[in-house]
């Protein structure tokens, strides 16, 4: 699987060591940046992970920040892009099962490296339950999208 990853200066250890357990896990990883401590703004590097997800050049997105939020309020801008924060396994394997997340958002403050492990690995291997209901909603999501996304 193809995973487009992206931080801040203050997702950076977090986002080194998802880049090394992606590759552990033989994955392909397009890494979008930051790769500095220097400060920076999150938006300029989740954006390029989420329209990379949202055109298919890769197949799902992880981005970090020093919360998550940050960033998963970027992704969710670009449509097409359903990112959930995730910061434990039951959110990681249901934001899949029920809502088809194309993306994952992590805090280093919030999330350590052996968590991480765990919630990614469920995210990437956890298919959409599918089902009317599930892909009712996100159909409404779709719909919601294309009202505001002219």
């Amino acid at each position: 699987m193809k995973i487009a990853v992206a931080c801040d200066h203050g997702g950076l250890n977090l986002k080194n060591a998802l880049i090394a357990y992606l590759k552990k896990c033989g994955h392909e990883v397009k890494n979008f940046g930051t790769d500095t401590t220097d400060s920076c703004d999150y938006p300029d590097f989740a954006v390029l992970a989420a329209e990379a997800v949202a055109s298919g050049e890769c197949d799902r997105g992880i981005v970090v920040c020093s919360s998550g939020i940050g960033v998963s309020i970027v992704a969710n801008k670009v449509p097409g892009i359903r990112c959930a924060h995730c910061h434990d396994t039951y959110c990681a394997k249901y934001t899949r099962l029920h809502n088809d997340a194309n993306m994952i958002a992590f805090g280093e403050k919030v999330v350590g490296q052996g968590l991480m492990e765990k919630i990614v690995n469920l995210f990437l291997t956890t298919e959409f339950e599918g089902g009317e209901r599930h892909e009712r909603r996100v159909a409404k999501i779709k719909q919601i999208e294309e009202k505001y996304y002219k």
